[in-house]
């Protein structure tokens, strides 16, 4: 537990508003540095995190696995920032917040502690979704979310030799390629037929996978685990569901996440898949606002950094007094880098019998790209290998700009559109 105090140079001004932020990550944090630019003097800020640490990027916790990077290297804020801004932090298991009285506008954390607010930002981000498999308890088997989870997977490589990681999405192909990094024996098991199948075709999936391969790492796609064979009260094996069974020391479930709303249901504030919130990003509560991975915006939750730092700047405009600030859904673009490779998605990469497709493949520089058309405007993109260009076709797709004129080049690269 670590608490970093305003101490007696930096007096409390009582005439200040009080803003008490749930969640000391970087949505909550983004919002308070977007705040403290518009209005530093507007608030006295006190920030609840259940993490020891001060606010670091989420994203980069994969190098960290790596070895690439310390975690010193990945703080955004470490608690000299928080001192500088006068922002009261309480860190650490025993802050977590555990209850919100609505009425008297006081949060409660685990040990007792308690802060007064006129304003509340609730960040409570999402949870790893751990899926309810026979022997799941059992040691060995964790997620990858946050520092003591890499801290974890670390420690185990150091001693063990067979990992195997649940899910073929983004954050399990960065634990595979992690814990091969750290000299494990690696093997993804994916429900689905194909890697990345949120951001990838088949055809592009199967040129990442065949990289994967020649790097080390096995797969079995099209099954999933059925139970957690233990021995000694620590994971030995894992059976899948073709009944087959693999050697497992480590278990990663990187299945996906879920939005953290039990103390938003806790307050009783309006739920759904993430606390909802307006354009404003205030929950049902006018005094309580709420950004990041545990929100719902007109039923759509959260996974990717863009739209949760858009929201971060609209709600410090709401909080700074500059209420026709209004969050608005982003076009649903990743950009990501999986294990060293470049890739690029947006829109509708798969298409109807309505569409017509464009597809470049170069075997030889390890580069696919595909174009989904209708009516002539894009509706969905794949670039796999080579983004260098992903810029100008986003700006296509957002723009829905007609691009009957240049269908004959577009796939190659950017092409001058006439005024």
């Amino acid at each position: 537990m670590v608490d970093t105090e305003t101490g007696p140079f930096h007096p409390i001004n009582m005439s200040k508003q009080k803003l008490v932020v749930i969640g000391n990550g970087m949505a909550g944090m983004r919002t308070v540095d977007e705040l403290l630019q518009l209005a530093p003097e507007q608030y006295q800020i006190t920030v609840f995190g259940a993490e020891p640490h001060g606010n670091y990027n989420r994203i980069m916790l994969t190098p960290v696995l790596f070895g690439a990077k310390s975690i010193d290297d990945i703080m955004i804020h470490d608690f000299a920032w928080y001192r500088r801004n006068r922002i009261t932090l309480h860190c650490g298991k025993d802050k977590a917040v555990v209850a919100v009285d609505r009425v008297k506008r006081r949060v409660i954390a685990k040990d007792g502690t308690t802060a007064e607010y006129d304003k509340l930002l609730i960040a409570t981000g999402s949870l790893p979704l751990m899926l309810d498999i026979p022997g799941r308890e059992t040691e060995g088997v964790m997620g990858f979310r946050d520092i003591a989870d890499v801290q974890t997977m670390i420690e185990k490589a150091q001693t063990k030799q067979h990992a195997v990681i649940l899910g073929g999405g983004l954050l399990g192909l960065e634990a595979a390629n992690g814990l091969m990094q750290r000299g494990m024996q690696v093997t993804v098991v994916n429900r689905a037929g194909h890697l990345l199948n949120r951001q990838l075709d088949k055809q592009a999936a199967g040129f990442l996978q065949r990289q994967l391969e020649d790097k080390g790492i096995e797969f079995r796609l099209g099954v999933t685990i059925s139970e957690v064979v233990s021995r000694d009260h620590h994971i030995s094996k894992v059976r899948l569901s073709d009944n087959s069974l693999l050697p497992a020391d480590i278990l990663v479930m990187a299945t996906g996440i879920l939005p953290n709303i039990a103390l938003g249901q806790a307050m009783d504030l309006d739920c759904e898949r993430g606390i909802i919130v307006d354009d404003n990003l205030q929950t049902s509560d006018p005094r309580i606002y709420s950004v990041g991975e545990c929100v719902q915006h007109r039923g759509e939750v959260f996974g990717l950094v863009a739209p949760v730092y858009e929201q971060a700047k609209v709600c410090a405009q709401q909080l700074a007094g500059r209420t026709s600030a209004e969050y608005r859904t982003l076009l649903s673009a990743t950009m990501l880098k999986v294990t060293g490779i470049d890739l690029f998605s947006v829109g509708d990469f798969e298409g109807d019998s309505t569409c017509q497709q464009q597809v470049l493949v170069d075997h030889a520089q390890g580069v696919y790209r595909k174009i989904v058309l209708r009516d002539n405007v894009i509706a969905g993109m794949i670039m796999y290998g080579d983004t260098s260009d992903s810029a100008w076709y986003l700006n296509l797709v957002k723009n829905r700009t007609n691009v009957a004129a240049i269908r004959d080049r577009l796939i190659f690269q950017p092409v001058e559109l006439a005024a």
